[in-house]
């Protein structure tokens, strides 16, 4: 596939080759671009402002509504090109283009309810006599910069909002799996002038940083490491920045908890997309009265997984990224072991694969629960208590989202009141997400919020207009 620049299709000498990682297969090549690439994009995209700014809001929803029916009619080939360049198992790849055409729409819906307020000047000091508003106007041309996990997804939460509240967009999708998010960005472009939205691949301290650096885009929307998310931080300068940098999600499950319940939850949570998803579960909080017969069931049901081909319907576990991928997993069990933690069942790594593990005797100052582990893991942590638990949970530098199986309308509610978390779920894992909720983490899980709604006024700025009447 090419990069879309100014409307036209641009290529490169330098090709990158995307491979599928349960076979090792080149699924299709992308350029390489260069900071002249991304020079030209920005350039493209501060020339189209004028023109999308001169659209209505109407017409902007209109056109996202046409993009919104393209993709629906494109969302069975998108899955299987989803899963081809990310081993993402079909089942799931489904169920992200699912939610990406509700995201296009809820923005098409969107666009129609950006409002400013009224202003009563009269309740300050001199302001009696005067009519005052507030206008939301875009801030200019947005960078959206993600990851390989949910390639389509979090591409449309930064381009749909952001097209929405008339800004113009520059994409740079993850190199390791860029392929459906260019085909996003090319039917968007449809129904846009050109410029609104142009793509450009290549590596991230190259088309990454002159993105960071160029004083001509307004906003940075990014899905990353938290190394990465730091830098950009350090270099945006005066720009806007949302930065959502990954979890250590703890799934807390009380003494009087529903057992089956939170196991269906633990498997879900700790295994989706073989653990690499940000808000995976990341840690298991269990009270040691119900633990042993927690454990018991849980290990049951995870060894029911069927692991495989990601295009095979029924395959629950596919490969991870790439083999640097698995043999960090491995590593990372591996000196749990090291340090005390009993091996439940999985531990295996062949190839790009990692079975589905379950560690007990898990220690707070282990390295699989200090640090964010991205693959199908779940540490076992017992505590005495709700009180004990809560502080578990809250003990890391994450704080993206949380769940609590609890029966008792206290304990939940406590829960929720002292876990330091974006969202806490009870009766439910943290790997829920609706994509009209605001969604973004505390602590070193990144700054600002997704969810349709709350990424447009982000990507707004307010003007205050005063008549004096007087």
């Amino acid at each position: 596939m090419k990069m879309l620049i100014n409307g036209e299709f641009k290529s490169k000498e330098e090709l990158f080759d995307v491979k599928n990682p349960y076979n090792n297969e080149i699924v299709d090549k992308v350029p390489i671009g260069d900071r002249g690439d991304v020079k030209l994009a920005i350039e493209s995209a501060n020339k189209a402002k004028k023109e999308l700014n001169d659209f209505s809001s109407r017409k902007v929803s209109e056109g996202l509504y046409s993009a919104y029916e393209s993709l629906k009619s494109e969302k069975k080939s998108l899955a299987k090109l989803i899963t081809k360049e990310t081993g993402k198992p079909i089942k799931d790849s489904i169920g992200e283009m699912e939610r990406s055409v509700e995201t296009l729409k809820f923005a098409a819906e969107e666009a129609k309810r950006i409002y400013g307020e009224t202003v009563p000047l009269d309740a300050g000091i001199g302001g009696k006599g005067f009519f005052a508003f507030t206008q939301k106007i875009p801030l200019g041309v947005v960078a959206a910069i993600t990851p390989f996990n949910y390639p389509v997804n979090l591409a449309i939460h930064k381009i749909a909002p952001a097209i929405a509240a008339k800004n113009t967009t520059i994409l740079k999708p993850s190199l390791q799996a860029p392929l459906a998010a260019m085909r996003l960005a090319e039917i968007i472009s449809q129904e846009f002038p050109d410029g609104v939205i142009n793509t450009v691949t290549g590596f991230g301290g190259e088309i990454g940083d002159e993105l960071t650096v160029n004083d001509d885009i307004d906003k940075i929307s990014f899905t990353g490491s938290v190394a990465t998310g730091l830098l950009i931080s350090n270099r945006a300068g005066m720009k806007k920045i949302t930065l959502e940098l990954g979890g250590n999600d703890p799934l807390i499950v009380l003494e009087d908890a529903d057992i089956e319940k939170s196991v269906r939850a633990a498997v879900l949570g700790s295994y989706l997309y073989s653990g690499q998803v940000c808000m995976a579960v990341k840690r298991i909080i269990i009270d040691e009265v119900i633990a042993d017969e927690f454990i018991d069931l849980f290990v049951k049901e995870t060894q029911k997984l069927k692991i495989g081909d990601p295009m095979d319907p029924k395959t629950d576990i596919g490969p991870l990224i790439d083999e640097d991928a698995a043999k960090m997993v491995e590593q990372s069990v591996v000196r749990s072991y090291k340090k005390g933690a009993r091996l439940l069942t999985g531990g295996n790594r062949d190839g790009n694969f990692f079975e589905p593990t379950i560690l007990d005797n898990i220690t707070p100052d282990m390295d699989i629960v200090v640090n964010e582990t991205f693959g199908p893991v779940s540490p076992i942590i017992r505590v005495d208590g709700v009180e004990e638990a809560i502080s578990a949970a809250n003990n890391s530098e994450f704080g993206l989202q949380a769940g609590v199986f609890t029966e008792s309308l206290h304990n939940a509610l406590k829960c929720v009141n002292e876990i330091e978390a974006g969202s806490v779920f009870i009766n439910k894992q943290s790997t829920f997400r609706t994509d009209n909720m605001p969604f973004g983490g505390f602590k070193m899980s990144g700054m600002g919020k997704e969810g349709v709604k709350y990424a447009v006024n982000d990507m707004t700025r307010s003007k205050l207009i005063a008549m004096n009447l007087r």
